[in-house]
């Protein structure tokens, strides 16, 4: 008869599930960052270093017409207090360009949280109308050449963000989950605790184990590594 929040749900599950070894949740909303969800980045590591969390925007005025309800400066607080709390966080969001009457100004602020926070990738769009929304009856619509420009110039952004995190997990040591088999023959395919795609030469009965890795190689998208070591793994995928 009560109410949990996700900070809640989060310990109960780390605690409560044997052998649960990675959390994740999508998609959050700042205003659902309370101090339960923030401290459980904190205290359970179980809960991989890697959060979602959609801005879309970093003009206040853009945000309050998009029905956000937060601003800038309120998100830019939260991710102070989640790196904080897990210094190595990694950072994903969502960004729309081009909303009804958004200025280049306006379109400038949101680069400026950008270089701010550094995302470890991000998804971004260009607006387009929908139905039966406020912002679709618009008479200040952005053109479309506009639209197109300022979405190249977020994505290199965010894109150079994107490769900086990935070389500076070069050399590092770190647990795998692998998923699946690669694209060759003899690799297998999983995913760090910051999300980024690792592949490794490696035997296929690591797929659905964790095994600790050592980051050789850094590709366009995804890290290259080997396999220091995966006893446990192993002894995970022979019971």
């Amino acid at each position: 008869g009560g109410e949990w929040g996700l900070g809640r749900l989060i310990r109960y599950l780390a605690d409560a599930v044997p052998g649960l070894e990675r959390i994740r949740y999508t998609t959050s909303h700042p205003r659902d960052m309370d101090d339960s969800l923030i401290e459980a980045h904190r205290d359970v590591p179980q809960l991989m270093p890697f959060l979602h969390l959609p801005v879309q925007s970093g003009s206040d005025r853009i945000l309050a017409a998009m029905n956000r309800q937060h601003t800038a400066a309120d998100y830019l607080r939260i991710i102070d207090r989640l790196r904080a709390a897990r210094p190595d966080i990694a950072l994903s969001s969502d960004f729309i360009v081009g909303f009804p009457d958004e200025t280049n100004r306006e379109f400038a602020d949101t680069l400026r949280l950008i270089r701010e926070v550094s995302f470890a990738q991000a998804y971004s769009f260009k607006y387009s109308a929908r139905p039966g929304t406020p912002a679709s009856g618009s008479d200040n619509q952005v053109d479309e050449s506009i639209k197109e420009e300022r979405l190249a110039s977020l994505q290199q952004l965010v894109h150079a963000q994107q490769v900086a995190c990935n070389h500076a997990k070069a050399g590092t040591v770190m647990p795998v989950l692998f998923e699946r088999k690669g694209r060759r023959p003899g690799q297998v395919q999983g995913r760090s605790p910051y999300m980024q795609a690792v592949h490794a030469e490696a035997p296929d009965r690591l797929i659905g184990t964790v095994a600790t890795c050592r980051i050789t190689d850094i590709l366009n998208n995804s890290l290259r590594a080997e396999v220091v070591t995966a006893e446990a793994a192993s002894e995970r995928a022979d019971a």
